[in-house]
This record gives structure tokens, C-alpha cells and sequence, in this order.
């Protein structure tokens, strides 16, 4: 009797670990093939036109609404001369932050670029990205990698984006 249980509850385990790779209907994998090209396209022409801009002094303020330290939340204001980060403020604060690592995927345009590149190449659940229609640069980023897994989304915004002369 005690064995015809085990085997009965090993049996409902391992199917139910396999339940979210047979519940996804081919036509989820299909939009998900062509949702995977239309923003492969979307990232493409932004990232051309903020490449077009030229713009390599910059200020933005960036917020990570994600499931992780509060430190590394933000808001915070970056600011890039020549391309490359030069400070990382807390809005709260107006001080430098005290880990400015925990913004080293973010600190830049091109690096959020490259954000939503890998959310592509990962073939993540849900991307949503709005872009800035004048200048391409990301002013939204929101990605869901593994529907199955709760709490590895992130959500970006970049706001208040000003060139620097």
C-alpha cells in the first residue's frame, strides 16, 4: 500500500515539473517568434537613431523597480562624459551612491541597449520597451525572462534625459 503511494506521489512530482513545457501551445511559441523579431527590429532602428545623435555627454535619472536590494534601486542620476559614466547620485540625496557597481548594466544608453539585446537573444517571456521618438534612447524597459519564475522581472526607467555641453 505504502509503496503504491510513493509511486503515485513521484509520479504527480515529476509531472507537474514537466507541466509548463507541455502546457505552452505552439501558438504562444509562434508569437513569441515573431514578438522576438518585431522588437529585434523596434531595438535596431532606436539604437541607429540614438547612434545618429551623437550625443556622448548625457544626464539621465534611472529607477529599477526590480526584486533586489533597495540600494540598488535608485532613483538615481548618471551622468556620462565621452561616453563613459562619471558619477551615480541618489535623488534622495544628492550624494554619490556607495555601490555604484549595482548600475553597472545601466549606466549608459548603450548599455541599456544592451539590456534589451539580451532580453532578445534569452528569447524572454514579455519585453516591453518604449523609446524616446526624437532621440532612440530607452525611456521604459520592462522584462519578464522566465514566466514560470517569480521574481526575476526587471522594470527600468530612464527619465529627465539632458545632453550636457
Amino acid at each position: 500500500m505504502r509503496l503504491s503511494i510513493i509511486i503515485s506521489v513521484g509520479l504527480l512530482v515529476f509531472a507537474g515539473l514537466n507541466l509548463p513545457v507541455m502546457s505552452q501551445p505552439p501558438v504562444e511559441i509562434a508569437q513569441s517568434s515573431q514578438n522576438n523579431k518585431l522588437d529585434q527590429r523596434r531595438l535596431n532602428f532606436n539604437r541607429l537613431l540614438w547612434n545618429k545623435q551623437k550625443i556622448s555627454n548625457y544626464r539621465y535619472t534611472f529607477s529599477n523597480s526590480c526584486f533586489c536590494l533597495p540600494e540598488s534601486r535608485g532613483p538615481v542620476i548618471i551622468e556620462v562624459r565621452n561616453g563613459q559614466t562619471r558619477s551615480i547620485a541618489s535623488v534622495e540625496t544628492g550624494q554619490p551612491v556607495q555601490n555604484p557597481e549595482f548600475f553597472d548594466k545601466y549606466n549608459t544608453i548603450p548599455k541599456l541597449f544592451n539590456v534589451i539585446q539580451d532580453a532578445i537573444n534569452r528569447q524572454a517571456y514579455s519585453l516591453n520597451v518604449s523609446y524616446s521618438p526624437r532621440l532612440g534612447y530607452p525611456t521604459q524597459i520592462n522584462v519578464d525572462y522566465n514566466a514560470q519564475i517569480a521574481d526575476e522581472e526587471i522594470f527600468l526607467t530612464i527619465e529627465n534625459f539632458q545632453t550636457i555641453k
